[in-house]
């Protein structure tokens, strides 16, 4: 039986979630603008135009590599679904979306180009939604396994004027580094495999198998924290570099902002400012939104192009009979 203010507090909870949300819209940016009111903008002009050349060219190897690994949270999608689609096909929708994903939100890349690419190419929706929920679940549980490690190690050095503590954070770190182990132990000793949710079969995957989906999911996470310390100075530490993207992806998610766009840059401004100057830290992140989002998304637009006429093409050439059953497939 059901307590008598258990539907008012549910109701309360789904009110005030867009309100936390349009608080979060709003005030990241205004937070980022109140920081940089005395940015020297030439000083940031200046530190974009000192990047060598073949450091540009090292974060375009490291974007490229670390896309690689995003999609390859598909192949492992392939891998548990069994469909046919071809490994170059499977690599071109992936990263396609994931480049959608990023710049446009999950709602875009993730799951809408997603289920639009892949049923044009003759899966099945089901199918589609297994593959969306295994690269999913790589890239938080990597994201945990490494989040945890890094937070309880005490690698990030929080500004003093921080609400959450270093001790705070720690048991964070524990409670996250807890639940990517208890996913594998669940994968290793759990003895129901599957269960039936709203008509969708889950299916338990082996350790084997969710071991790489974590080691998938965290040297992605780190290559991305790469790509910011290449173009930082010298001073930037690594370890630290890496916490801060964590913790700023964790208040992207949160605001819903496609791209964390306002987000990264004041969590990183306010984390670092203490220790390199704000010209050259914008520097860096101005650099890594271009080779890290907009490249890539110039690249999967001219992609998303030219599979939907490949698609179409194929369509016209498939007969009457075959589009019908692959419509009661789907």
């Amino acid at each position: 039986m059901k307590k008598p203010g258990a539907d008012t507090r549910k109701r309360w909870i789904r009110r005030l979630k867009p309100v936390i949300s349009i608080l979060f819209f709003v005030g990241v940016p205004a937070l980022l603008v109140y920081m940089l009111r005395d940015v020297d903008w030439q000083e940031v002009w200046q530190s974009l135009r000192s990047y060598d050349p073949w450091i540009l060219a090292a974060g375009v190897g490291i974007a490229a590599v670390s896309y690689t690994m995003f999609a390859c949270y598909d192949l492992l999608g392939r891998y548990y679904t069994g469909h046919k689609l071809s490994v170059p096909k499977t690599l071109g929708v992936a990263f396609v979306c994931y480049a959608f994903n990023l710049n446009l939100g999950a709602w875009v890349g993730g799951m809408a180009l997603r289920y639009r690419l892949y049923t044009r190419m003759g899966l099945d929706t089901m199918t589609v939604t297994r593959i969306f929920s295994i690269a999913l679940l790589a890239n938080w549980v990597g994201y945990m396994f490494l989040a945890g490690m890094v937070f309880s190690l005490r690698l990030v050095d929080l500004p003093e004027n921080w609400a959450i503590g270093a001790t705070a954070l720690q048991l964070i770190g524990f409670a996250l580094i807890a639940v990517s182990m208890g996913y594998l132990a669940a994968c290793k000793f759990s003895k129901k495999r599957s269960w039936t949710v709203r008509g969708n079969e889950i299916v338990l995957p082996s350790l084997r198998f969710a071991f790489i989906q974590v080691v998938n999911g965290a040297v992605n996470w780190s290559l991305m924290a790469a790509l910011i310390y290449l173009l930082l100075p010298e001073e930037a530490f690594y370890p630290s570099v890496l916490a801060i993207l964590l913790v700023s992806s964790i208040a992207g998610v949160i605001t819903h902002i496609p791209g964390g766009l306002g987000v990264l840059e004041a969590v990183f401004v306010s984390m670092l400012q203490h220790k390199i100057p704000t010209g050259a830290l914008l520097a860096a992140l101005i650099g890594y939104r271009a080779i890290y989002f907009l490249l890539p998304l110039s690249i999967a637009t001219i992609a998303y192009f030219v599979m939907e006429r490949v698609a179409r093409n194929q369509h016209d050439d498939v007969t009457p009979d075959e589009q019908a059953r692959r419509s009661e497939t789907a």
